[in-house]
Parts: structure tokens; C-alpha cells; sequence
């Protein structure tokens, strides 16, 4: 063999060689993700929620402690950016906003928890719960089956949020029934049927939205607004509806929703710290909502709220047949007739083992 050819054979083995030992290599070396699939995994989610919740309030304080939570939780991973105080919208906006991708989460009232799923309504059914205790003891049994109405709809149940609980306030003194039937009423815009159903009980509703309330009152649009305490003191709509009903009406619940596909997008460590933060401010909210709705009806009454007593009285049996028929309409039309009945049983159950405890 003559000298360039061993020189060919020599290059091409140690070629050969070279291939053989990077061959090696890479079947031993471990396993590595391409750059583009760690990129992934570590990268910045912003979860954007929109809400009527007030700036400043207590459940937007909350609501940023979650947030805070989250943050340190996924070592920066999710963040949260909050949009208060309707600025992105009411609930229906802030609904289809989530749908379009523009928000990945809101905390809506349960006006757009019924909007998503009607079982949602029988929280709108006026004086169906009695208490606080009556309705959480409704919503451990019945919460389940409400979070997963929720996922087959495309949301993620982050935390039931309660708000208080819903009385009427009037711009005019009440003593009878008929007199609140004949001021007009403010009800949450979108909903035809629900209009239809306070005029076919004699009410005058008039549509508008949240965002809308304080200026209907000032100008007169309408007389008669349900509210929370709460809601009442901290915006100061009892400066203009300075009369409080003592009857509850309603709990008025809602809910902070993540949109399943902005949920899809973190890992599964990120969503166990998410949702654990999430669950911890909704325990806050029971724990604290039932003590700061006395105290909100007991600072508006040193201002100058008036408390218009009907518990008790001959006149309360007219208030409670007209609920009753109220009840009796929304089964089915409004409310699953399945959803309605499990509730009436589960709360008239609670009723009796409350009565039989009794001295």
C-alpha cells in the first residue's frame, strides 16, 4: 500500500472512530428536552382577571393576596393581573371576554354563574335560604356537582365567593308589600325572563347593568335596589336608598372562574398552588362575610340608614306566600326541577335536625 492511501485509510478510521465514540455518547448521555420545550415549561404565565369587585375592598384585597400567593407559590410562574370595579365590563363581558381569550379568569356574580349554567339560579330564588349556616350546610353536599356543571362548560372553580347577603334598599319608606310592588325595581340587564317574572309578580324592574347602579339611583331610574350591606355601605348607595327591608332576600353568592384552556397551560405543580391559594381566600370569605354584613348594616344605620322591621309581623306571612310563589315559578323554568328538589331536601332536612336540636 502506498503512502496516500495509508494516509486515506488512517483518516477515514479515525473518522470512523469519532462517529462511533459521538454515537455512544449520545445513547448514554440523559434525556434532554429540545430549548424550545424548557422554554415552555418555565415561562411566565399571566392569568388576567376582570371583575365588579371594588378596588381597595375587602374582596379585592383578597383577591390580590391570592395573587401574591401564587407568585411565590410557582416561583414566579403564574401571575395574576387585576382588572376591579367593572373596567373590563359586566359579567356577561367579562363571560365572553374569557371565551374570546382576552381574560383567563373572572370573579362573577351569580348573574353570570346562571349565564353558564341555570342550575346557578337557585341562588337567585328570594328567601330560600334562612341563614348563612342553611346555605353553606347546601353548599358542602350540593358544591361538587355545581364545580363540575362548571368544567363541562369550559371553567375551572377556583373559590366560591360570597358576598353577603341581599336585602332590599328603597329610596321611600316600605310598610306594606304593595308598596314595594309599586317602586320600580333595579334588575341585573340580560335577563328577559327574569324581567318577565317580577312583572308577573307585580314589580317593576328595570334592566340595567352593574356598572350602572349608582347612577340609576341618582337620577331616579329606579327606586328599589337589592344589595349587600356590604355593597351598600362601601359604595354608598344608601345615600340614595337610605330604607333597608330587614327581610333577606337572597345570599349573593358568585365565583372566581379560570378558563379551562388558560388552566391547560400550567403545570400540574402550578395548578395544585393556584388552586390551593384559591381555596384558602373562598374559606376566608365564609369565615369573615356573615360578621362584616352586621357591622356594615350597623355603621349605615349610624349614618342614617333607616331599618324597616318586617320579621314578625302581621304583615311578614304576606312577604314569605310571595317568595313561595316566586319558588314555585323558577322550579324548572329557571332552576333544573332535579337541582331545585335536591336543594329543597337537603335545606328541609337541615331545618328539622336544626328544630329537633332545639330545647
Amino acid at each position: 500500500m502506498n503512502t496516500s492511501s495509508s494516509r486515506r485509510v488512517g483518516r477515514s478510521s479515525a473518522l470512523i472512530q469519532m462517529l462511533i465514540l459521538v454515537l455512544v455518547a449520545a445513547l448514554l448521555a440523559p434525556v434532554v428536552e429540545p430549548e424550545s420545550a424548557l422554554a415552555g415549561a418555565s415561562e411566565t404565565r399571566l392569568i388576567k382577571l376582570a371583575s365588579l369587585i371594588p378596588s381597595g375592598s375587602f374582596w379585592d384585597r383578597a383577591l390580590k393576596m391570592m395573587g401574591d400567593e401564587w407568585r411565590r407559590e410557582t416561583g414566579g410562574r403564574v401571575q395574576l393581573r387585576i382588572y376591579p370595579g367593572g373596567v373590563a365590563g359586566d359579567d356577561p363581558d367579562v363571560l365572553r371576554k374569557m371565551r374570546i381569550g382576552q381574560l383567563q379568569a373572572g370573579t362573577v356574580t351569580v348573574s353570570g354563574l346562571s349565564d353558564i349554567d341555570s342550575a346557578f339560579a337557585l341562588f337567585e330564588i328570594p328567601m330560600f335560604f334562612d341563614s348563612y349556616d342553611e346555605l353553606f350546610h347546601v353548599f358542602e353536599i350540593m358544591g361538587p356537582d355545581l364545580e363540575a356543571r362548571l368544567r363541562e362548560k369550559g371553567f375551572v372553580l377556583l373559590h366560591w365567593a360570597h358576598a353577603g347577603w341581599i336585602y332590599f334598599y328603597t329610596a321611600r319608606p316600605v310598610e306594606s308589600f304593595a308598596d314595594l310592588q309599586a317602586l320600580e325595581v333595579f334588575q341585573w340587564a340580560g335577563d328577559a325572563r327574569m324581567e318577565q317574572l317580577w312583572r308577573k309578580h307585580g314589580f317593576r324592574p328595570v334592566p340595567l347593568a352593574g356598572t350602572d347602579i349608582l347612577m340609576g339611583l341618582e337620577t331616579g331610574m329606579f327606586k328599589t335596589l337589592p344589595a349587600t350591606p356590604i355593597a351598600a355601605l362601601s359604595l354608598q348607595w344608601f345615600r340614595s336608598a337610605g330604607h333597608m327591608i330587614d327581610l333577606g332576600l337572597a345570599p349573593f353568592v358568585g365565583a372566581t372562574l379560570v378558563d379551562e384552556r388558560a388552566w391547560a397551560k400550567l403545570t400540574a405543580s402550578d395548578q395544585a398552588s393556584v388552586l390551593a391559594a384559591g381555596r384558602a381566600v373562598g374559606k376566608q370569605f365564609r369565615a369573615e362575610i356573615p360578621a362584616q354584613d352586621r357591622e356594615a348594616v350597623e355603621e349605615m344605620r349610624q349614618r342614617g340608614l333607616e331599618v324597616i322591621t318586617i320579621t314578625g309581623t302581621p304583615g311578614e306571612r304576606e312577604w314569605l306566600d310571595a317568595a313561595e310563589a316566586f319558588a314555585s315559578d323558577m322550579r324548572e323554568a329557571f332552576v333544573p326541577a332535579e337541582v331545585f328538589d335536591r336543594a329543597v331536601e337537603i335545606r328541609d332536612a337541615y331545618r328539622a335536625a336544626k328544630k329537633g336540636d332545639s330545647p
